[in-house]
């Protein structure tokens, strides 16, 4: 892609290191890339760094006298065939959806008449709060093209959720991909990016069903059977779903971390509730349960509390089974997803009890993992996992969860990218 010209507006965060290796990749591309910094990004990378890989010049004063002689922000705003805003910062959004324009950066946002295309980065509370939730909806309404931040754990110390700018290939694709839809050319097709785009964006047209985190049972208004799932690997896996391209409902039992940023999430509370919500996101090309759903249930739940009397003995708590969400989605017939993959938390003979589950349930696939209290896998941030399948075990290393989520992700597009092959 050649004869191409971008104006890359780096903001205050970071994240801003990353835009060092952006635009030496788009210089790979042949994308001409003019960058502004502002106030804030020269704390966290250079003029000097940035114009030395750009080799254009840096711009970072409205007020600068060579540049404004000729009116200098308008100039660049209106050369460039595309704006981008990365890291965009929520002061660099709110600037934006309030048509701000006390700076440089601002100033080229409101007199471009090019595509604006943006990457927010900051810590999730600041992502997900009220302000920052408008402001968003309405650049998008302006027509501004938002790129959601990636989920993953923070540069603050114990800090994880929305709010990660996205890996270097995943905005080079975006980035791409919005350069084609201006120029409306086969370009595309003819420079090999199809190629690189279809690897960057392995499951782009899938649908995945994810289930994750935990099920509450009521035994009364205000008493309930749970587990200690924290719905972490669960929402990461739904995460990296949505990187890669799929379109992905994420049915979440009661948790307390953020929904994952680009996916479609239905909360619910019991097991009844959640086999319910996920057969309406039927059909699906992948099902993935990573929930951890009671077993049982109370008979019949009081509508009062159960009050504690002198004297009196504990109430007896009669069970019933709980339906079985995996093996329900499962059996066959035309709503089965092309490939369900269960989850498997045990304490004990770990992998033995996930092939038979893998039988029993009819699933393709079943991750297995110690939950014993010692591993610190339940509510945690790390985790080691088996794949099962009819053609045996793997042993993955210790890692972080939103890797293992990762690593499932890729080993799914194989799969489906080896079907392909295998019908071709």
């Amino acid at each position: 892609m050649t004869n191409k010209r971008i104006v890359l507006i780096i903001g205050g965060g970071i994240a801003a290191y990353k835009c060092l290796d952006l635009i030496r990749r788009l210089k790979e591309r042949g994308v001409a890339v003019r960058a502004v910094l502002t106030r804030a990004a020269e704390q966290f990378v250079t003029p000097l760094s940035v114009g030395a890989l750009s080799n254009e010049p840096v711009f970072t004063n409205l007020f600068d006298l060579n540049s404004e002689r000729e009116i200098g922000h308008i100039r660049l705003s209106r050369e460039a065939d595309l704006v981008v805003v990365a890291p965009a910062t929520a002061d660099l959004l709110a600037k934006m959806a309030g048509g701000h324009a006390d700076d440089l950066a601002s100033t080229v946002l409101m007199a471009t008449d090019k595509p604006v295309l943006v990457a927010p980065a900051m810590n999730p509370r600041m992502w997900l709060h009220p302000a920052t939730r408008r402001n968003v909806a309405q650049l998008k309404a302006d027509g501004i093209t938002i790129i959601d931040p990636a989920v993953g754990e923070m540069a603050e110390r114990g800090e994880a959720g929305p709010g990660r700018l996205p890996d270097v290939p995943d905005l080079m694709a975006a980035i791409l991909d919005a350069l084609d839809r201006k120029t409306n050319t086969a370009a595309r097709i003819e420079d090999g990016r199809a190629t690189a785009k279809a690897a960057l964006l392995p499951l782009r047209g899938r649908r995945v069903l994810i289930t994750s985190g935990p099920t509450h049972e009521p035994i009364d208004p205000v008493r309930y059977i749970a587990n200690r799932s924290s719905g972490k690997q669960g929402h990461a896996i739904a995460a990296a779903a949505a990187r890669a391209g799929a379109q992905v409902t994420l049915v979440s039992g009661p948790v307390s971390i953020p929904d994952p940023a680009g996916v479609a999430v239905i909360h619910v509370e019991t097991a009844q509730e959640m086999l319910e919500a996920a057969q309406r996101a039927l059909p699906a090309d992948v099902g993935i349960f990573t929930a951890a759903v009671a077993d049982w249930r109370v008979a019949s739940a009081e509508t009062q509390k159960i009050k504690k009397k002198a004297g009196s003995k504990a109430p007896a708590l009669t069970l019933t089974e709980n339906p079985d969400i995996l093996k329900t989605i499962a059996a066959k017939g035309p709503q089965r997803p092309a490939l369900i993959v269960g989850f498997a938390a045990e304490t004990n003979d770990v992998t033995g009890y996930a092939a038979r589950k893998l039988k029993t349930k009819n699933a393709d696939w079943i991750v297995a993992n110690d939950v014993s209290p010692h591993t610190g896998i339940m509510g945690g941030d790390r985790n080691r996992v088996h794949l099962v399948s009819v053609g045996g075990v793997e042993d993955w290393p210790e890692m972080s969860k939103q890797d293992v989520a990762e690593a499932l992700i890729a080993r799914i597009a194989e799969h489906f990218a080896a079907q392909k092959d295998a019908a071709q």
